[in-house]
């Protein structure tokens, strides 16, 4: 039985009566051991005030005044319950009322003092609803005849006691070592703990990767049935299944890869046609490997999937969504039939979509190409060779003329782009929710163009027949996370003119990514704008995506086998496919075609079954908040990753002197971005010795009482690499040179 409180919880919905027999069902504790526990857990519940039983059945408490939050604790051992809703006050909990959670974990919290204008309210903790740390990276200390692990992360705020687990703990002392937590604390007794691998003597002797996958319990390997589900698959389909599909292996077919090798063979989901059609206008195919043929829904790999959300990008290493066996049989590699979804969008000359279909395909891929390979064949067109030439004039077509255009729209309706290196190994836009362009590979970031309408058609047509969808929203920026932005361009002497001074929207950043392109800093700053940016996310209601100034609905569809919501959108399709009705009545004589955007403005009735929709809804509604976490965790994880890096990379560059540009200014010092590196460090107050500085406030700066020197947004300066935190990924750095010279009004009262 593996499941946690809020897992139990999210069965319960619109204040209706649910019987134990259902939830046995769902949470697969139909056997008498695991249902008796499963009774004990409901009766607990219940006399909490969680649950009410009636007529042996049970149903949510809404109004019992807990609050759900997510414990943010500190080393000094305070914490803060942080509730989902937007604007809420934080709630302070002491470390006494936390009954035994701890960070990070999802908690119902009381109030038991009430907040005031300048106090937060605060609380006590009466539920864990869900666990956030099943593992952690420690140290092993002995205790007399005890071992016990000391975590390295200071905002848990325990010990574990650990037990024997095949090897002795003798080897493990003062060790790293990843620990898995076997019993939780109970009242006065300690969290009980397990060490399942010693990492090396220290943080710095262990690898990267495996800090980060034990740091963030990520598995690195599928379970033994899991992949031998995998392999029992059929390595190929049906042929009658072709006959089920739109036939297009006549089609001249490419692909796209990523240069950067991994630890696993590359999935390539997408492939791409371009056509004209009889009207001459263009007939752009996107082709989705078809990954819901292969994995059924609630199947044990389907199970594995769900569970873990996304792939995860660590460098080289990649914790893939399901196993490789999977990936070779639905792959989209060339001269093989394949099965796919395939979005097939007409646009006109000016790159508007006229109109789309959606159908379920079989392809065969001609080409695969890396991103530089195509790259170098638009460089070098008047090399090509003749039996190359039809694919050149279609990346010719694709690139200099189609993908342009596209842009050009995205551009006019408000959306903006970020000048950096792509990242992200995913060809949307990804989680970052914006696009990234490079001058050294713009084919990627043009590629990206025409996976977003084909994502957009996709959402369009699933909301206009009325069934539910996964959508990808993104929320606009925080006014305070862009303010201190803002005032180091000012300090710049760069000159941005926003919409408004209270919000911002996506012209504003079109407007500051292009004043940035004229700055000799701009990387930095471009840098720092991306880091404003909110995470995209999931919802099962439509909202707006700002980094694409979508306002109705966009959804992600085209990487089925890496995200696991692109496998439900996918899914949805085929649903639409197979049970769709292209009529009102069975009486109708003629349908609509479902598959057709042509059919829009003539759907007045429930395409699908009402079953159908309220299964479809139900489920949504369950996966939406686990998918977040899983696409937060992955962003946690790969960000812990270039943390670690950049920490390493610094660290070999100790005593090396470095350009930086201030980006933060507080009491304690302030913060450099190195411009080469894209590294930020700190100067700390205490290591300015020429002079004795305080902080203006009013004016954001630290100025020298009898230098004048004033160190504040925007100034370069030269520093020095003085000391770096492997682990905690703290750059300390001393100035070498640089501020400016205080003015009169520095010197005025805060």
């Amino acid at each position: 039985m593996e499941f946690s409180i809020a897992t139990l919880l999210s069965h319960f919905s619109d204040d209706k009566l649910v019987a134990v027999k259902f939830l046995e069902k769902k949470l697969e504790c139909e056997d008498e051991e695991n249902s008796k526990k499963l009774e004990i857990i409901l009766e607990a519940l219940d006399k909490i005030g969680i649950l009410t039983k009636e007529r042996g059945k049970y149903r949510r408490n809404l109004e019992n005044g807990l609050i759900e939050a997510k414990l943010r604790c500190s080393s000094k051992g305070f914490c803060f319950a942080i509730q989902d809703e937007e604007d809420a006050d934080d709630i302070y909990v002491r470390e006494t009322h936390l009954s035994n959670a701890w960070n990070g974990d999802r908690v119902l919290v009381s109030i038991i003092k009430e907040g005031t204008r300048r106090r937060s309210p605060e609380g006590e903790v009466k539920v864990i609803l869900e666990r956030a740390n099943p593992s952690l990276l420690a140290q092993v200390k002995k205790d007399n005849e005890d071992y016990k692990a000391i975590p390295l992360d200071d905002r848990l705020l325990f010990e574990l006691l650990l037990r024997q687990n095949g090897n002795s703990l003798e080897q493990a002392v003062d060790h790293l070592v990843h620990v898995s937590v076997v019993r939780y604390p109970i009242g006065e007794n300690p969290p009980l703990g397990v060490v399942t691998r010693i990492l090396g003597s220290d943080a710095e002797e262990a690898a990267d990767t495996d800090i980060v996958c034990c740091k963030h319990d990520l598995p690195q390997n599928f379970a033994q049935k899991v992949q031998k589900a995998a392999e029992d698959l059929p390595e190929t389909f049906d042929p009658a299944e072709i006959d089920k599909r739109v036939d297009l292996r006549d089609l001249l077919t490419f692909t796209f890869t990523e240069d950067t090798q991994r630890d696993y063979q590359p999935f390539i989901e997408t492939a791409f046609t371009l056509e004209k059609t009889a009207e001459q206008y263009w007939q752009l195919g996107i082709h989705i490997a078809d990954v819901a043929h292969y994995i059924e829904t609630d199947s044990l790999l389907d199970q594995t999937a769900r569970k873990r959300g996304t792939t995860i990008y660590l460098g080289e290493k990649v914790i893939t969504l399901l196993p490789e066996a999977i990936t070779q049989r639905c792959s989209l590699i060339p001269e093989k039939d394949c099965l796919s979804i395939s979005v097939l969008i007409i646009l006109n000359k000016n790159g508007q979509i006229v109109e789309f279909e959606i159908h379920p395909t079989v392809i065969n891929v001609n080409q695969q190409l890396t991103y530089h390979q195509a790259q170098s064949i638009l460089g070098h067109l008047d090399e090509v060779s003749p039996e190359d030439e039809p694919l050149a004039e279609r990346l010719k077509q694709l690139f200099f003329t189609l993908s342009p255009l596209v842009k050009a729209q995205r551009i006019q309706r408000g959306s903006f782009e970020i000048q950096l290196e792509p990242r992200s190994p995913f060809q949307d836009e990804g989680r970052l929710g914006a696009i990234i362009t490079s001058s050294s590979l713009p084919v990627r970031s043009l590629l990206m163009e025409l996976i977003i309408i084909a994502q957009k058609a996709v959402a369009d047509h699933l909301s206009a027949l009325g069934i539910a969808c996964l959508y990808c929203t993104q929320p606009q920026p925080d006014w305070e996370e862009l303010e201190d932005l803002l005032k180091l361009v000012s300090n710049l002497g760069i000159e941005v003119k926003l919409a408004s001074e209270e919000e911002v929207n996506a012209q504003d950043y079109y407007n500051l990514t292009q004043a940035f392109s004229q700055s000799s800093v701009g990387q930095v700053l471009n840098y720092l704008l991306k880091s404003t940016l909110k995470s995209a996310k999931y919802s099962s209601h439509s909202a707006p995506h700002f980094g694409l100034a979508y306002h109705d609905y966009y959804t992600h569809c085209v990487s089925p086998g890496q995200r696991y919501g692109d496998l439900l959108v996918q899914r949805l399709l085929k649903l639409l496919f197979t049970e769709g009705r292209d009529r009102r009545t069975k009486q109708t004589k003629t349908g609509v075609n479902l598959h057709s955007s042509s059919c829009h403005a003539d759907i007045s009735w429930n395409v699908l079954p009402p079953a159908i929709q309220d299964s479809i809804e139900e489920r949504f509604h369950l996966l939406v908040s686990h998918l977040n976490d899983r696409e937060k965790l992955a962003d946690d994880a790969e960000k812990d990753l270039d943390g670690l890096k950049k920490a390493e990379k610094m660290k070999e560059r100790t005593g090396q002197v470095f350009r930086g540009l201030i980006t933060g200014v507080q009491s304690y010092g302030f913060f450099v971005e190195i411009e080469d590196l894209l590294v930020e460090g700190l100067v700390h107050v205490s290591s300015l010795k020429d002079d004795w500085y305080e902080y203006r406030t009013r004016h954001g700066c630290l100025v020298g009482r009898k230098n004048r020197i004033a160190y504040r947004l925007g100034n370069e300066v030269q520093v020095e690499v003085k000391s770096v935190d492997y682990y905690r990924q703290q750059i300390d750095l001393v100035t070498v040179s640089g501020g400016s010279e205080a003015s009169s009004d520095d010197w005025d009262d805060d």
